[in-house]
């Protein structure tokens, strides 16, 4: 087989590329792409650019990756001190620093490529503000107890980028999506975050887990319920039918079983409801799409 063929010293360097570009964790990508696929088919009109599609699902993939690159690399000296980061390349030593680096630039140009040579001049402005969105979100723990903000607005960048590729121009829902995307994003994130608490404290990494307190699930539950209330507001301007308001009722009850899962804020049932959150994304994107084929 062509892996036995792989000298062992390369088979082990690219298995450790792997794990820090979390290759073998598609999460990430998988909650960054649902919300941009809706800004893909909410603009498209239930037909988006065949171009569009594969530059941006492409571009999630390679922009997530190199988010984790740089966040390992702003993260390698703290990672050894909590439970579930401590084995990652940066921080054993498996993987350089500088290769973090370059790794993080060299995706970032990949996707600026695509961007440039696949979509429309106004999708390359706005593509700058995504490239300094992902570098600064690492950093931001050091200074303020919101780094899900920061992230939320990472992950949320590829919506007015998709929406402009495929419709040349935004709108207010193009705006509604990205709002709704940030509160969703702090909401699961803090679920994740929710995991380190302990260690996080012990080391001095804020977090809005920490800055919620006893709050955190109630404040998640509020932020999941804004989710809801903008995602109607978005079928209501764009009068999707009830396929679409499925995929919110759907979306809702996963949110409540999320905060079951969490109800004893133990590690285990956190990451759980932060994992869950892939098939909310999911709920509403098939209910989309869905609608827009039966209307």
């Amino acid at each position: 087989m062509l892996p036995d063929a792989v000298p062992d010293h390369i088979r082990s360097r690219l298995t450790d590329y792997a794990k820090l570009l979390r290759i073998d964790r598609p999460i990430g990508t998988l909650l960054l792409l649902w919300p941009t696929y809706w800004a893909l088919w909410l603009a498209g009109e239930g037909n988006p650019g065949i171009g569009n599609i594969i530059v941006f699902t492409l571009g999630v993939f390679f922009m997530r990756a190199a988010g984790c690159a740089i966040n390992d690399f702003a993260d390698r000296d703290w990672d050894k001190h909590v439970e579930r980061t401590k084995d990652r390349p940066l921080t054993t030593g498996r993987v350089k620093a500088w290769e973090a680096v370059a790794l993080f630039g060299g995706l970032c140009i990949i996707s600026f490529l695509m961007v440039v040579f696949f979509t429309n001049t106004f999708t390359l402005y706005l593509s700058f503000g995504g490239a300094l969105l992902a570098f600064i979100y690492p950093f931001s723990k050091r200074f303020t107890h919101l780094p899900q903000l920061f992230l939320g607005a990472a992950f949320s960048w590829a919506i007015p980028m998709a929406w402009a590729a495929e419709a040349g121009e935004l709108s207010q829902v193009t705006w509604l999506l990205f709002t709704a995307n940030v509160l969703w994003t702090v909401a699961y994130d803090t679920f994740y975050a929710m995991v380190d608490r302990d260690d996080d404290l012990k080391v001095g990494i804020k977090s809005t887990a920490i800055l919620f307190g006893d709050g955190d699930r109630a404040i998640i539950g509020a932020l999941q319920a804004m989710v809801v209330l903008i995602l109607i507001i978005v079928g209501n301007r764009c009068e999707l039918g009830s396929i679409y308001y499925l995929g919110l009722v759907a979306m809702a009850c996963l949110f409540i079983y999320q905060q079951y899962l969490a109800k004893d804020r133990e590690r285990n049932g956190c990451f759980k409801a932060f994992l869950n959150n892939n098939w909310a994304g999911f709920a509403v994107f098939t209910g989309l799409v869905i609608d827009l084929i039966v209307s």
